[in-house]
């Protein structure tokens, strides 16, 4: 199935039929109350993904198709609790023929690197020695760059595909280079630098050597508490390169940056931003993750007669694209 043809998880309204490919995750046999079997799996393509159940589903429905396999799936989307679900009438896995690789990479391979020597650039051209002796440690860790520039910045929201982590990290760089010029009060390689490793902990925290799922160190720890565990071993890389200690005061700062980067409570931080180059960093994220996001949303809408999209229930609103 091509792209001109398939709609995008993003686009889908409530109880429209869908038949086509999808890449499957986290599936589950599970049983209803009444001991019944149902099949329930997360189905995604390139703007996101969707929850799927099948309901009367036996062994061999569970058996046919593994995680991070592509599949065709037959169903009716719906409603359900403030989230768009899909009920599917049969799921099976699809054959080489009709997977076009394009519904499911956002990013290609010269995008990936161009945006990884950008990175490189903009982190080599800092004056403060410290945090840059600090980024070096990163960058010249194989293993970690190889697995940043695949990794997706989430399952289901922002920049979620591979590469996605790496795409909103240089934008978000980008935007503090924009932005820190105007406001001298900001320690703007203090900012770059935590831009640079908010989500570093997503590379251990998210699976996505096929689809995109959480690792069992994402579920039980969390990208923020993985991000201040892979600092803490880089800080003592970069102190034994330069043969002196990084000042306390700026690791302190930089992890106060990394921890309270989600903005409140509720979502996820464990610590409100209290310092400058913080409440700029969850300002500026918060930006870079909604105009991507919505981007999306209005790109594969399909009211495409309309000047606006259908309704998001998870945003209590339409969104107006214009004419």
């Amino acid at each position: 199935m091509s792209s001109d043809a398939r709609r995008f998880v993003s686009s889908f309204s409530e109880q429209e039929s869908i038949d086509q490919v999808f890449r499957a995750n986290d599936k589950q046999l599970r049983s209803n109350r009444n001991g019944n079997l149902f099949l329930q799996v997360e189905l995604s393509d390139r703007s996101g993904s969707i929850a799927a159940r099948m309901w009367n589903a036996k062994q061999r429905d569970y058996d046919s198709f593994d995680n991070g396999d592509y599949v065709r799936v037959e169903g009716t989307t719906q409603l359900f609790q403030g989230a768009m679900q899909m009920i599917a009438n049969s799921v099976r896995k699809a054959e080489g023929t009709e997977v076009d690789e394009s519904d499911f990479q956002a990013l290609t391979s010269p995008q990936i690197d161009a945006m990884a020597n950008r990175l490189a650039a903009i982190l080599r051209a800092m004056n403060n020695p410290h945090l840059r002796n600090l980024a070096d440690a990163f960058l010249l860790d194989d293993r970690f760059m190889g697995k940043f520039t695949q990794a997706p910045a989430g399952i289901k929201n922002h920049h979620a595909y591979h590469g996605g982590l790496l795409e909103h990290v240089v934008n978000l760089m980008e935007i503090v280079l924009l932005v820190a010029p105007r406001y001298p009060q900001l320690d703007a390689e203090l900012l770059l630098v935590g831009a640079f490793l908010h989500d570093a902990g997503k590379v251990d925290e998210l699976g996505y050597e096929k689809g995109l799922t959480y690792t069992d160190q994402g579920q039980l720890l969390g990208h923020i508490v993985l991000a201040i565990s892979l600092l803490d071993a880089k800080i003592r890389e970069a102190e034994q390169l330069a043969g002196e200690p990084l000042p306390e005061e700026l690791v302190l700062r930089l992890k106060h940056v990394i921890v309270s980067h989600h903005g409140q409570y509720e979502f996820g931080s464990p610590r409100l931003p209290m310092t400058l180059e913080a409440i700029a960093l969850h300002q500026l994220d918060n930006l870079d993750a909604k105009i991507h996001n919505f981007h999306l949303l209005m790109q594969d809408d399909a009211n495409t007669d309309s000047h606006w999209t259908q309704f998001h229930h998870n945003l209590g609103r339409k969104l107006y694209k214009g004419p």
